[in-house]
């Protein structure tokens, strides 16, 4: 891996439940964990138009390459997403690479608002 390539941060958030004085629960994104990345594939092939309730959008997606820690290794596709640049991606693969912990690869969609 070249660590050189490593040149975008990005933010891992994960899904919480808090519980206010009351007593109701609420879901919640927290900041888990920021780190320097490799982003591939922004807005090339992997970028779709779609139609959705009658509207066209675009469905923009990348890959993004993390090197293997602690810290990123629990990271699984159901409970975490990503900030990039401001902008929401959820993840939607999770490669471990042949498994030899030395990078990870996830491929993410932009969620839409």
């Amino acid at each position: 891996m070249n660590v050189g390539l490593l040149n975008e941060k990005v933010t891992f958030q994960r899904n919480t439940v808090i519980t206010d004085a009351i007593g109701n629960h609420k879901n919640s994104w927290e900041d888990y964990y920021t780190c320097f990345a490799t982003i591939g594939g922004e807005g090339l092939a992997s970028s779709k138009e779609k139609e959705t309730a009658g509207t066209v959008v675009e469905d923009v997606g990348m890959t993004v390459t993390v090197r293997y820690c602690g810290k990123t290794a629990p990271i699984s596709s159901t409970e975490y997403r990503l900030v990039f640049h401001g902008e929401l991606y959820d993840i939607t693969n999770v490669d471990h690479m042949n498994y030899r912990k030395k990078c990870l690869k996830f491929s993410c969609r932009k969620v839409r608002r």
